[in-house]
């Protein structure tokens, strides 16, 4: 897909600071946070599969939202760790266009995947008696292949189209690879790649917040309406969605607003750090929060881990 004529063969990244010997300090926890994401996130996704009492719709989505953070967190750790031990920010062109796919595809998922459980929430609090019949296994699969597979179809044509700009630069104001940094240096005509990333994004942000804003109008006025028990009930339930889906939302706007405006006045390692919120805290909170909040998981991960010192002591 790569056309090399109309192309640089590499990138500059323009954003890292020179930090000397203090490189090997950011290496190493930068190591570290991927290593706890990558354990936090595959352990709760083998408790849910191993698990049977686990295999309910609301653990179903979770673990695709697991999944989808290691596949993000993947598309960007190995490079972010190689580029601070390097003293030359470069990265190839195509690794530098795989980089974008899979962190642009990680963003549409988990926004989706967001929308789909809050419909799961709604149907759970709103309508407890026919939930298990509107919500089955093989209609919550659907819903995961769907929203993997739109997210994964829609970007790929807006690569398809980014590939094939002329290029008249080589160097990106970022630490990581970004789709409109890249369209910034065309020198071709963009009418077309403007005109799909417009839409492209009004699609992304409107088709998860329609279910969401559906889903959460209805959540509240059950809320206001029912009993004591009911108000608690949703509040346990959707806590750690909303924390989840506005810490989300607050990396991704910066992001946005971070490509469209200057925002040379926020210091440089501030400006580093909030350009990584979405991607590192997202993976490194979702583990945690839903791991605490959600009592069968919990409780599941205590039987695993007694179990095994029981069986294995020290």
């Amino acid at each position: 897909m790569f056309n090399v004529s109309s192309a640089p063969s590499y990138f500059v990244l323009a954003d890292y600071l020179d930090v000397g010997g203090l490189k090997y300090l950011y290496f190493l926890i930068t190591v570290a946070l991927y290593a706890v994401i990558l354990a936090a996130n595959v352990l709760l996704i083998l408790v849910i599969c191993v698990n049977r009492s686990l295999h309910e719709p609301m653990y179903m989505f979770l673990c695709s939202l697991f999944v989808n953070e290691l596949y993000g967190s993947t598309g960007l750790f190995p490079s972010l760790l190689l580029q601070i031990l390097s003293d030359i920010h470069t990265v190839s062109a195509p690794a530098c266009f795989l980089q974008i796919y899979c962190l642009y595809t990680y963003v549409n998922v988990e926004f989706c995947n967001l929308a789909v459980m809050s419909y799961d929430r709604y149907l759970a609090i709103c309508c407890p008696l026919q939930y298990s019949t509107l919500m089955t296994c093989d209609r919550v699969l659907v819903f995961i292949v769907l929203l993997w597979l739109f997210s994964f179809v829609k970007f790929l044509i807006t690569l398809s189209l980014n590939v094939h700009l002329t290029l008249c630069g080589n160097t990106i104001s970022s630490i990581y690879c970004r789709n409109y940094l890249i369209v910034k240096l065309a020198c071709s005509d963009t009418k077309v790649n403007d005109v799909y990333g417009l839409f492209a994004t009004a699609v992304s942000i409107s088709v998860p917040l329609l279910p969401i804003l559906f889903s959460y109008t209805k959540i509240l006025q059950v809320c206001f309406s029912g009993s004591r028990q009911t108000r608690q009930k949703a509040v346990s339930t959707c806590t750690p969605h909303l924390v989840s889906l506005l810490n989300f939302s607050f990396g991704c706007l910066y992001e946005i607003l971070q490509s469209r405006f200057d925002t040379s006045r926020v210091p440089s390692l501030l400006r580093i750090l909030l350009s990584l919120y979405f991607v590192i805290l997202q993976p490194l909170l979702n583990p945690i929060m839903y791991g605490l909040q959600m009592s069968k998981i919990r409780h599941t991960c205590k039987e695993l881990f007694t179990n095994k010192m029981f069986r294995n002591p020290a």
